[in-house]
């Protein structure tokens, strides 16, 4: 405690003397050497030692804080007072630094009733920059040394730090922008406060009418969002079980093929999946072709509707779930499975009463994760719905439509986020209160069990009906990057590639290098810290009991509950201003990636964590480890494919999300899904699908980096079998 104190105020203490205080409009500056220290950087923005200079009181804190901090760290004084000495620096040094950043902007005092309290003052801030940012973070490590010092998460300054960073980041990053969306539901037309407004747009019967059920047309909006969802859920649940199960227990001679093959629609850009959908299905699609010429079947426009839109939500939802429950598997001890043969059941009763429960936690989490995407998904539902209407779309137009109602787009996220909810409860309920325990400290945990036949060749079956159609909906859809003018002129070609990715002279010329290379680099900045904080927030929630964890747990899943476009605008509004200015810099889309992302490897964690004996942390902690060392050095190993399932799904929805970034990106940060969905929009198909494949050759390639560089979790010291040494040996004794 005291050495997490002295280092947070010192750190503290050089930024805010150091670094360049405040955010320049060309992006955070960097230093510069000036005057025998570093102060300045190359533009001007003073480091806060010159500000204060100039007389600046209400930055002050700044100082004064890590002063204190380090005062408590180095004065002898009992440990009670160097704790609240602690809380006290951090604590009110962040608080007051946050009030005078949001209370002084360019233009001084940034509410009508400060002027009114303090008048007129020439005071004029910018959004904070390094300076500002490092001092902050420091002062929250010090704030939870206080707390560990206090005796809060059992005295240990690790797990303070880990959960007052995460609380700070999610109160900024998706409550404080989600908030002030969510308050437009209570506002009438002239922004002012107006509760009826909101029971006015959530009564609307176009929400929650039956009239589907006495002979009308479609239900409400509402009913056929949840339908949409359960099925989705559902179906993606069992395919990525199905998926997991004979990726990991198949005794397949080749399992990688069909591992990359589950995977693939999540590193597919955006309308691609629609697209080879309806070039299968639709009117004049080669299945539907093929129907009428060969039966005289006229398939219609089934494609756009119910049926269409759930299966393409099972389509790009069932990775997201495989990615889940492939961790949940391999992580599986066959300990319990091994004991349940031993009493002499058979395979299928083994799998039935003992595999399948030990899942609970994985099917929970990746239905719950299904459930959420469904709901905000609304690229496919543009697609493919029809007038099969969700709530995503009526979001969606909400905002950008005609109507510019963003009262009604409030109220409409309201509904979403409160079904999030409900689901979020009912899994808790599920799962909370049973133990999942597989893991425990033993050293061989012996060979995994193979599947009962009826179940591999039911896995079989859904894997290669699935992977058929997947095969063949790529093949379709990336035809259109070899050929001139898909659907006119079939004459092969690699033009639309050159064009893309020309290099001349050394330089690249094409029209797609910038932003593809953008995207690698703000994708390659966002997926590490979203697995980082994703595994930290599952050990966190898994291992921990505080005030206020199923709140915190809960918001983390905010923001990826409602539709990208919503998040954008969001940020948009929350960032625009001082004293987080960052719209218009690659900070922001990182920010979104980041915590959009985080759910995904948060489930899998926690999915992972639940299978992890306690004793194992309590016998490191008993070594004399503190919550660094069992983190580190006993879980962390043990988690590598909830690891590899984070990273996996941040780098890819970084490379691929166009809906939440739409709205962020600029003419300097352009990322590659908005250089294809415009090229679609302007009806250039050809470049637009050589640029995808392109992204999904390099996805592919980063991937495989990823695994390596991770590693595979060993729980056991027995080799696996391979199909052939599995076979019984003639003679041998059963």
């Amino acid at each position: 405690m005291r050495s997490a104190g002295f280092w947070s105020s010192a750190i503290a203490l050089a930024a805010s003397l150091l670094l360049p205080w405040y955010l320049l409009q060309d992006g955070i500056g960097s230093l510069s050497y000036a005057g025998g220290a570093w102060l300045t950087d190359p533009d001007g923005a003073p480091a806060l030692g010159m500000i204060l200079a100039e007389g600046r009181w209400w930055l002050w804190p700044a100082v004064v804080a890590p002063l204190a901090g380090l005062a408590g760290a180095v004065l002898p004084m009992s440990r009670p007072a160097r704790s609240w000495l602690f809380l006290l620096a951090g604590g009110l040094g962040l608080m007051l630094l946050a009030a005078q950043g949001w209370s002084i902007g360019p233009r001084g005092w940034m509410a009508p009733w400060l002027q009114a309290a303090w008048g007129d003052t020439e005071a004029r801030q910018y959004g904070i920059g390094w300076g500002g940012t490092v001092v902050s973070g420091a002062l929250i490590v010090l704030l939870a040394a206080g707390l560990a010092g206090r005796g809060a998460f059992r005295g240990d300054a690790f797990t303070a730090t880990v959960a007052a960073v995460l609380t700070v980041a999610i109160v900024v990053f998706t409550i404080l922008p989600i908030g002030q969306m969510m308050a437009g539901a209570f506002r009438d037309a002239a922004g002012g406060f107006a509760p009826a407004s909101a029971v006015t747009r959530l009564a609307d019967d176009r929400l929650w009418g039956l009239g589907c059920l006495a002979g009308a047309p479609r239900c409400g909006v509402v009913w056929n969002t949840l339908l949409l969802a359960l099925l989705t859920a559902a179906g993606t649940t069992a395919l990525g079980l199905a998926f997991a199960l004979l990726v990991t227990r198949g005794r397949l001679r080749f399992p990688g093929p069909l591992r990359w093959l589950t995977v693939l629609p999540i590193v597919t850009p955006p309308f691609i999946l629609g697209l080879g959908l309806i070039l299968i299905f639709g009117r004049s699609g080669l299945l539907s072709q093929a129907a009428s010429s060969w039966f005289g079947w006229e398939l219609g426009r089934w494609i756009y509707g119910l049926p269409g839109l759930l299966l393409a939500q099972l389509f790009a939802f069932t990775p997201i779930a495989f990615l889940v429950l492939i961790g949940v598997v391999e992580g599986l001890s066959p300990t319990l499975e091994e004991a349940s043969s031993t009493l002499r059941a058979d395979e299928r009763v083994t799998f039935r009463t003992v595999t399948l429960p030990l899942l609970l936690p994985g099917l929970a989490n990746a239905f719950l994760l299904g459930f959420v995407e469904s709901i905000a998904d609304f690229g496919n539902a543009v697609v493919l719905g029809g007038s099969f209407n969700v709530l995503a779309t009526e979001i969606f137009f909400a905002v950008v439509g005609a109507q510019a109602d963003a009262g009604r787009a409030a109220s409409l996220s309201l509904i979403l986020l409160v079904l999030t909810l409900v689901v979020f409860f009912l899994q808790q309920r599920l799962t909370g209160r049973k133990s999942y325990v597989s893991i425990s400290g033993k050293g061989d945990s012996g060979l995994p069990p193979p599947l009962p036949r009826g179940v591999r060749r039911l896995c079989v079956a859904v894997a290669g009906t699935w992977g058929a159609l997947t095969v063949g909906l790529y093949v379709l859809a990336f035809m259109g990057g070899f050929v001139e003018v898909w659907g006119r002129d079939y004459t092969p070609t690699l033009r639309h590639f050159a064009k893309a990715f020309s290099i001349e002279g050394g330089q690249f010329t094409g029209l797609a290098w910038n932003s593809v290379l953008t995207t690698l680099e703000l994708a390659a900045i966002s997926a590490p810290i979203t697995a980082a904080l994703g595994i930290l927030a599952a050990w966190l929630f898994s291992r921990t009991r505080f005030a206020g964890k199923g709140a915190l747990e809960f918001a983390t899943l905010l923001s990826f509950a409602v539709p990208g476009t919503v998040i954008g605008v969001a940020y948009l509004a929350a960032f625009n201003l001082p004293p987080l200015e960052l719209a218009g810099t690659g900070a922001i889309i990182v920010a979104c990636f980041v915590f959009r992302n985080l759910p995904v490897g948060l489930r899998s964690g926690m999915a992972a964590m639940a299978q992890i004996d306690r004793s194992l942390d309590e016998a490191s902690h008993t070594l004399g480890g503190g919550g660094l060392d069992a983190f580190r050095r006993v879980v962390l190993p043990l988690l590598r494919p909830a690891i590899v399932a984070g990273l996996t799904y941040s780098f890819v929805r970084a490379m691929t999300t166009v809906s939440a970034v739409i709205f962020l990106v600029t003419a300097e940060t352009e990322l590659a899904t908005v250089f294809i969905v415009n090229r679609i929009i302007n009806g250039d198909y050809g470049l637009a699908i050589s640029t995808s494949l392109v992204l999904i050759v390099l996805m592919l390639a980063v991937l495989g980096l990823m695994n390596l560089a991770v590693g595979r979790r060993r729980i056991g010291r027995r080799a696996a079998a391979t199909p052939a040494a599995a076979a019984p040996v003639p003679g041998a004794i059963a």
